[in-house]
């Protein structure tokens, strides 16, 4: 099976990459790494003779028109993404992901085979719901989408995957949407809230403090082993054609300040948590109701949070913090 992946060198990507290739998916990975590094982890998936990393810009005029037409599975991951991102330039987050998209659609309908497209939209296409209306918790795919105002700069990264999956619909290829919820784990990059906590905490001295923003927000955290387990059945399963689902872990739904209660005890340090000001833009509570995807899937999470923690905080302490690797945006 020849499967393509599109932001195949980052944190989704990559793991993706690795569950496919022991599976015996020859994998190439298109990426442009604005975002992504080559690192050593990298170095090893690329060392396999089924895995094949392409370093292009889709943005560009043919960028995929010399990879041929016998891709059986497309997972389009690359998106311009972060909130820094979103908040510095609005326009380019809603015209380049369109573009992007539009290009890998193209390309996915000149594949001679091809049995899935799956794309990867986000979970924050119900934060408008939950700005203006009532959104049901734990939230099914089946709610009806609400927008946000649109003036606001970070509505438009949600905006632009809302027509991304409304071109998907369109499309006439067999499709399967995602809305993945708050993934974590190794090689995630530090710009996330596990991680950058992770950070501070380890280098914090013993007896100090811990600034957590948004600290009653509440989510769920679905561990990257069992995201990309779903993400994998997904696009296999007949049941999953032309459906739309959430990518995640129902429970437990903590908050922030809990996630940074556990990450101390992770770390091994004792911190004063100081409750800073909620992040602008941040919903107050996010949390997929699984029941869809865990039905047609047969699969639902493995990894409990406290598990999830220990194995992201051993690869960051040895890789990052001590290791002196460098590490994803």
């Amino acid at each position: 099976m020849r499967t393509l992946i599109t932001g195949g060198a980052g944190f989704i990507g990559f793991h993706l990459a690795k569950r496919l290739a022991a599976t015996g998916h020859t994998v190439h990975l298109v990426d442009n790494l604005a975002r992504g590094v080559v690192d050593a982890d990298l170095d090893a998936l690329l060392e396999l003779p089924n895995v094949r990393l392409l370093q292009r810009n889709l943005l560009a005029p043919h960028a995929l028109d010399d990879l041929g037409t016998g891709y059986e599975y497309i997972y389009h991951l690359a998106a311009i993404i972060g909130v820094s991102e979103v908040l510095r330039r609005p326009y380019s987050v809603l015209a380049d992901n369109a573009r992007m998209l539009l290009s890998l659609v193209e390309f996915a309908r000149n594949q001679s085979h091809l049995r899935r497209l799956v794309f990867a939209s986000t979970s924050e296409v119900y934060a408008g719901l939950l700005e203006n209306f009532t959104l049901p918790i734990p939230t099914p795919e089946t709610v009806a989408l609400g927008l946000p105002d649109l003036k606001h700069p970070r509505a438009s990264y949600m905006l632009s995957k809302i027509y991304g999956e409304a071109l998907c619909q369109q499309s006439g290829l067999p499709f399967t949407l995602v809305r993945p919820h708050n993934f974590y784990g190794p090689r995630m990059g530090l710009s996330h809230v596990v991680p950058e906590l992770m950070k501070r905490a380890h280098t914090a001295r013993a007896g100090g403090v811990l600034d957590v923003y948004s600290v009653d927000h509440r989510r769920t955290f679905c561990f990257i082993d069992d995201a990309v387990a779903m993400l994998d059945l997904a696009a296999a399963s007949e049941g999953c054609l032309n459906e739309t689902l959430n990518i995640g872990t129902q429970e437990p739904d903590v908050t922030i300040g809990e996630l940074a209660t556990k990450i101390l005890e992770t770390v091994g340090v004792q911190l004063t948590i100081v409750a800073k000001p909620p992040t602008p833009g941040s919903p107050a509570r996010r949390c997929p109701d699984m029941a869809k995807t865990t039905r047609l899937t047969g699969y639902r999470s493995l990894i409990c949070l406290e598990e999830g923690l220990r194995r992201t905080f051993a690869w960051y302490r040895a890789k990052v913090f001590e290791g002196n690797r460098p590490c994803a945006i």
